[in-house]
């Protein structure tokens, strides 16, 4: 039996292989899911795009009710054996999609409610790291062990990822800081492209030597 360590599943990850078992049997496919984890994170986005307090609490629950079930799909292709190659970039192009729409979303809602032009430069910026990563990252699972439709994983600790952090949308929209957390995603994000371009790089020079 082998000894190496495997890294901690994540907790939202564990729930979703849970909760995705009964839909093993059914007509139900990866793709489908991942198609309705777009829509409901794409409609959240939208609401913060009216720029009204309700409509942006209301944004915040469905756009994390979206990002969980972009687990779902990952769970059931594993359980069902259902992966395939077009499910594979499927799942990176809707999640590079969902967060555009989500900086997009607040960027345009911040501006309406307060007459400024400067959400939407940041929300070009929060945009184009998105879909920057999606690129870089698609690279980094050709460059991996695992090799292409190995996807890439991300900063982990004690059962959470990096990602995760995308949760704290809710309760920070329903408290009010909506702005300082889009000016820190828009950071982070940014970031999170550097440090992805970092790895990349030093797997391209692995791959040389």
């Amino acid at each position: 039996m082998s000894s190496a360590r495997q890294p901690a599943v994540p907790w939202d990850q564990r729930i979703a292989r849970r909760l995705v078992q009964p839909l093993v049997a059914t007509a139900v496919t990866p793709n489908h899911l991942t198609a309705l984890s777009l829509i409901v994170a794409v409609l959240g986005a939208g609401l913060f795009a009216l720029g009204k307090p309700g409509f942006a609490n209301w944004g915040a629950v469905l756009f994390v009710s979206g990002r969980f079930l972009d687990h779902f799909d990952g769970e059931l292709a594993r359980l069902s054996g259902r992966s395939s190659r077009f499910g594979y970039y499927f799942d990176y192009v809707a999640g590079a999609l969902s967060y555009a729409a989500l900086f997009v979303g607040i960027g345009v809602g911040i501006a309406r409610a307060g007459g400024s032009v400067w959400p939407y430069g940041l929300a070009a910026v929060g945009t184009l790291a998105a879909l920057s990563g999606m690129l870089l990252n698609l690279d980094v699972d050709r460059h991996s062990d695992g090799g292409e439709g190995d996807a890439v994983g991300y900063p982990a600790y004690a059962g959470f990822e990096l990602e995760d952090g995308i949760y704290l949308i809710a309760p920070l929209t329903w408290l009010g800081l909506i702005k300082p957390f889009f000016v820190l995603a828009a950071v982070g994000s940014c970031l999170y492209v550097v440090w992805t371009l970092a790895r990349l790089l030093r797997m391209r020079r692995a791959a040389r030597a």
